[in-house]
């Protein structure tokens, strides 16, 4: 199964690769890196990764979009918007880390669904599309194809969700311990929530 990881200047590394890791670690799964144009692209904290064009992905299999600073200019990109719109559609699912969220919310694809975001960034992705179900206490939610999750390292207890529904929980949880982290598997429980 593909796992096709969109990125844009300024995305937030732990959103994208703290779930890399996570999917990474499942056989079935290959990583694909692209972007709009392709080429080099930089994270808010610096680290560059070279991506493939839109044009050379297929895009069936997952579509991993993190959030970071990159989605507040993102938000205004029509063409941008547009061209996530029929990605996300072609992907069997959607997972979205922090401010990810926004972007599926600006091309409509959240409309009716609840969903989540990063908290700190809440009032904003609210601003972007009031017709989605924000969830404003949740670690991540899942609508259909399209899995949510709040800010940075919730990304990782979602793709630990994720393989769970997918591939059990027995999988999940030797994923978590192989790589030592303290998987908070109830989607729920969201500690960070006020």
């Amino acid at each position: 199964m593909n796992v096709n990881i969109l990125l844009f200047s300024d995305f937030e590394t732990l959103d994208a690769f703290g779930p890399v890791e996570v999917l990474g670690r499942v056989e079935k799964c290959h990583l694909r890196y692209f972007s709009t144009n392709g080429g080099l692209v930089t994270s808010s904290q610096g680290v560059s990764i070279v991506t493939d064009s839109l044009e050379n992905v297929d895009f069936s299999g997952i579509l991993l979009v993190p959030g970071g600073q990159g989605t507040r200019h993102l938000i205004n990109d029509n063409t941008f918007i547009k061209k996530l719109s029929v990605i996300a559609l072609q992907s069997q699912y959607c997972l979205t880390v922090c401010t990810g969220s926004a972007l599926l919310a600006k091309a409509n694809l959240l409309n009716g669904r609840k969903a989540t975001s990063n908290k700190r960034a809440l009032e904003w992705v609210r601003s972007v599309n009031s017709n989605v179900q924000w969830i404003s206490c949740a670690r991540w939610v899942v609508d259909g194809k399209f899995y949510t999750s709040s800010g940075v390292s919730a990304g990782m207890d979602m793709a630990l969700g994720f393989i769970s529904d997918r591939f059990g929980i027995e999988k999940a949880t030797e994923i978590a311990q192989s790589i030592e982290y303290i998987w908070n598997s109830n989607k729920d429980n969201d500690l960070f929530a006020k």
